[in-house]
Parts: structure tokens; C-alpha cells; sequence
């Protein structure tokens, strides 16, 4: 099978050009240091000409809401033009669990923009919304630090592992379009404050997290499951001792 995997260099990209190539499969890694820019439109139609699948892991280099909204809406039309003009018959995308339940976040506005711009397309579709990755704790940290203390919310979610996301992209990449969406999510189900406690800990980072109801995430209040998958979500195996055993915060 030839697949265009536009963003293939990134996190989850990169690992999953590796598992398609292992796999026999014709992986082609798209982005605009390939000459590939979805955002101009410059080299799409000659990338994705001859391609049975395009698997669409690229994200906003801003996350400022009308930056974000204006990457999502303009990639979307562009790729859905030049899937229609090609005959591609596979269309997969990576969402967020969540992303219809957060309308106060720019980002999730954007991403559900992006998901009706693909089931609106016509190309046989599937969108994998996943749950946050454990890759960016250290992300919410940041976002989230106030002096000596970080402010979270009470709310629940499931982080995963990028290998897990890696091998969930590639699973539904080979397989028959659902037309639908699929939700990913990791093994465990904890508060945000919690997880990032845990987090803090293990890096040796002496500043504490407080547990607020009200505390904004990426600038929405969450209810105590908007992150977290719904039933028949499959689950990913890597906890967060594993993964954090294996990553770069515990090699430091």
C-alpha cells in the first residue's frame, strides 16, 4: 500500500513511517521541509498523486485561536481537494477526545472544524480522537506554573504513551475506513493534578500542584470527564512508570 503521512517527522508521524515501512508498506513522509506544504498548497497534488491512504498527523505551528483555526480550516480544504482530485480511498486523521465537549478552547474549535471539513470531503474517513499524551506533561507544567506552584484542574484524564498513539494510527491506517470516529486513550484513569504531581515528583521538580476546580486548561474549565474516553475506547498497555522509565525526563 502506498500512504502519505503528512507531518512524518514529527512525534507520532516518525514512529509511524517506521512501523508502516517494517511492515512492507510504501510510507511516504510529507512536510514543508520535503517540499510539501499543506498551508500553500505547494507540492500536495504531486505527494499525494498515486497514494491509496493519506494519514494526516500534522498540527498548527501556533496555537493562538485564530492561528490555529486558520491552519486547521486551510489544510483541510487543500488536502480534501487534493485527496478528491487523486481518487484516494483512506483518509485517517488524529483528533482529541474531547473535542466536541470544550467550545470555550480555540484549539478544540479548530480541531472540530477540521473533523467536519473531513466527513464533509467525500474520501472514506476515519478520525482517531486521542487522549493527552504523557510527552506533554511537561507542556501543562509549564502552561500551568504559577511561581513555586502549578494550578490544575480536578479533572480526570488518560494519558497514553506516543507508542501506543503510534501503533493505534498505524492499526487504523491499514485497515478498512469506518466512516466514524475511533477513541484512543491510555490505561489509566487519574486527575490532571494528580498525574502532574506524580510527574513532578519523579523529575525531582520541588514545586508542588494545587487541585482547583476552576483552573483553566489551555484556556477551557473542564468537567470532570471531558477528557476521558468513552466505552468501547481501546486502551493503550504503557502506563506512566513505564513510560517514564523509557523517557528522555528519566535519561536526564
Amino acid at each position: 500500500m502506498k500512504i502519505l503521512v503528512i507531518g512524518g517527522s514529527g512525534l507520532i508521524g516518525s514512529k509511524v513511517v517506521t512501523r508502516l515501512r517494517a511492515l512492507g508498506h510504501e510510507a511516504i513522509s510529507a512536510s514543508p521541509s520535503s517540499g510539501v506544504n499543506t498551508m500553500t498548497g505547494e507540492g500536495l497534488d504531486a505527494a499525494v498523486a498515486g497514494v491509496d491512504t493519506v494519514l494526516d498527523l500534522s498540527n498548527s505551528p501556533s496555537f493562538a485561536d485564530k492561528d490555529v483555526l486558520e491552519f486547521f480550516e486551510t489544510t483541510g480544504r487543500n488536502i480534501a481537494a487534493a485527496e478528491v482530485k487523486a481518487g484516494v480511498k483512506h483518509h485517517v486523521a488524529l483528533s482529541v477526545v474531547g473535542t466536541d465537549r470544550l467550545p470555550d478552547s480555540g484549539y478544540l474549535r479548530a480541531k472540530v472544524a477540521q473533523e467536519a471539513l473531513i466527513r464533509e470531503s467525500g474520501v472514506p474517513y476515519t478520525i482517531v480522537r486521542s487522549t493527552q499524551f504523557f510527552e506533554f506533561l511537561n507542556g501543562i507544567v509549564q502552561a500551568s506554573a504559577k511561581g513555586e506552584s502549578v494550578h490544575l484542574s480536578t479533572g480526570n484524564m488518560q494519558p497514553i504513551a506516543s507508542e501506543d498513539v503510534a501503533d493505534a494510527m498505524t492499526a487504523a491506517t491499514l485497515a478498512a475506513p469506518v466512516n466514524g470516529i475511533i477513541e484512543i486513550g491510555g490505561p489509566d484513569k487519574i486527575r490532571m493534578a494528580d498525574l502532574v504531581q506524580r510527574f513532578l515528583t519523579a523529575i525531582e521538580d520541588p514545586r508542588q500542584t494545587i487541585a482547583d476546580a476552576k483552573a483553566l486548561y489551555f484556556g477551557t474549565v473542564l468537567e470532570p470527564d471531558s477528557l476521558v474516553p468513552g466505552p468501547g475506547a481501546k486502551l493503550g498497555k504503557i502506563d506512566f512508570d513505564t513510560w517514564f522509565k523509557q523517557s528522555d525526563f528519566a535519561k536526564a
